[in-house]
C-alpha cells in the first residue's frame, strides 16, 4: 500500500476544511485548540504548498473593522484535496485495522 500524499498535519487540516471554507486565522486557532504548535507564518507555507499541489483554493476577503481594512484569506478543498484525504483516511484505517498505528511524538 503506497503512503498517502497528505503528511498527518495536511490531513488535519484538509479534513477540516472539507466541513466547509475556512478562514486561515480561524481555523489556525482551531489547530491550536487541539494541540498543534505551529506559526502563523509555518500555517500559511503549508497552505500555500496545499495550494500548488492544488488541494485546496485559497482566496483574500476584505472588510473594514472599526475603520481598519482586513484581508483574510480562506480555503475552500478541490477535487484533488478530496481524493488525497479520502486515500490518506483509508490508508489510516487499514493501518489501524492491521495493527500498525503510528506512533505519535516518536
Amino acid at each position: 500500500m503506497a503512503l498517502p500524499k497528505l503528511t498527518h498535519l495536511q490531513f488535519l487540516v484538509v479534513t477540516g476544511i472539507l466541513r466547509g471554507a475556512a478562514r486561515g486565522r480561524e481555523f489556525r486557532m482551531s489547530l491550536k485548540a487541539a494541540g498543534v504548535r505551529q506559526s502563523g507564518p509555518a500555517f500559511y507555507q503549508m497552505m500555500a504548498t496545499l495550494e500548488d499541489a492544488q488541494f485546496v483554493s485559497g482566496w483574500y476577503e476584505q472588510q473594514v473593522v472599526e475603520v481598519q481594512i482586513l484581508r483574510e484569506r480562506h480555503y475552500q478543498v478541490l477535487a484533488n484535496g478530496r481524493k488525497a484525504a479520502e486515500e490518506s483516511r483509508t490508508f489510516y484505517n487499514t493501518m489501524r485495522q492491521r495493527g500498525l498505528g503510528l506512533a505519535h511524538g516518536k
